[in-house]
């Protein structure tokens, strides 16, 4: 699951020619959707992008996954994804000039 949602964000950051910066907002705000679970919500947060029938299709299919993972496996998601953002790793990619772009 969580290879599937990176995947998908860095097919909707390459298509549209986004930098990786100006993906993450509309990224987390679509992954808090899913963590929230509610289908209102996401639908409204995905609005953004002008989605197609399918797509909302796909989107609500990721969103059940996520349901079913329950809460102890969204919170294990949820820190997965923290360990990432605050990895070294982003932590040196993420200069201040790149964080003042947010």
């Amino acid at each position: 699951m969580k290879g599937t949602l990176l995947l998908l964000a860095l097919l909707v950051t390459r298509e549209l020619g986004f930098q990786k910066t100006e993906a993450c907002g509309p990224f987390l705000d679509t992954y808090h959707s899913f963590l929230i679970g509610d289908k209102t919500i996401m639908h409204t947060v995905i609005s953004q992008f002008n989605p197609t029938a399918e797509e909302r299709a796909a989107f609500d299919k990721i969103l059940e996954c996520y349901n079913e993972l329950g809460l102890k496996g969204k919170a294990m998601d949820a820190s997965l994804m923290e360990a990432i953002n605050f990895s070294p790793e982003c932590r040196e990619y993420y200069t201040k000039e790149i964080i003042e772009k947010f």
